[in-house]
């Protein structure tokens, strides 16, 4: 029998200085920007509400008395702000936060990404996935080949089992972190203070075989600069059912 963990809690990473976006994020943190008239933090933490996690971090540093004001007219989930005093990368900005996130493993979500769900919705698909006898965290990959606005060489392969491995050196992988996942809070003990990346402990995770990822059957949209956001926006705009189909993708 595997033993399963109930997801409660997530965090959204929205403390990024958004450099490749300016000059848009010169008077707005990237996360406010909008797409199809939502917020890209909104977007996260809309996808959390409606798979029924109740509590949500979100950390700030850059322009972050503008997103604390934005999320306090929030009802669903339940914010908890964890400001930085300066940005600590992905896995330092998780560091700091596990006070309020709890014991048990946690979602992870990046506010400067976007996905529309596929047959189910990804975060359930990835807690239904999750299993704490044999992962320290389960990646949501995205295929390269149907990544909107990605042109990087992607992170990782994926074994039959669904364990990760990273592509030999100079190579490319044919998935990309899609920037969600769930990931256990132990994979943070003996971290270094301060900022580092989640990578840091992808590897730690990677090298005993417990570092595991589902592929997303849905869009994934990369929203990493001005025309990026420009095309997606551009897609929002000739797939209009997009927005109206609440029960799959919970855009408005």
């Amino acid at each position: 029998m595997t033993e399963r963990s109930p997801i409660t809690h997530a965090m959204v990473l929205a403390a990024g200085l958004g450099v490749r976006m300016r000059p848009l994020t010169l008077t707005r943190p990237k996360p406010l920007l909008t797409v199809a008239g939502i917020t890209l933090l909104d977007h996260a933490l809309n996808r959390i509400a409606a798979a029924g996690l109740t509590t949500a971090v979100v950390n700030y540093c850059y322009l972050g008395e503008m997103i604390a004001d934005h999320l306090s007219r929030r009802t669903q989930p339940t914010i908890i702000l964890s400001p930085e005093p300066s940005p600590l990368e992905t896995g330092g900005g998780i560091k700091l936060a596990l006070a309020h996130l709890g014991s048990r493993p946690f979602l992870s979500a990046n506010a400067d990404i976007l996905w529309l769900d596929g047959k189910e919705q990804a975060i359930r698909r990835l807690v239904g996935a999750w299993n704490e006898a044999t992962m320290d965290a389960l990646l949501l990959i995205m295929p390269t080949e149907r990544a909107h606005g990605y042109h990087g060489q992607g992170d990782f392969d994926i074994e039959i089992d669904g364990r990760l491995a990273r592509p030999g050196k100079g190579n490319a992988a044919p998935y990309v972190f899609s920037g969600v996942q769930i990931i256990s809070p132990r994979l943070f003990a003996d971290t270094p203070e301060g900022a580092f990346s989640t990578n840091l402990v992808w590897d730690r995770a990677l090298r005993t075989g417990r570092l595991q990822g589902v592929v997303h059957d849905g869009e994934w949209f990369h929203v990493g600069t001005p025309e990026a956001l420009q095309a997606t926006n551009d897609w929002f705009d000739r797939h209009d059912e997009c927005l109206h189909d609440s029960g799959r993708l919970l855009v408005r």
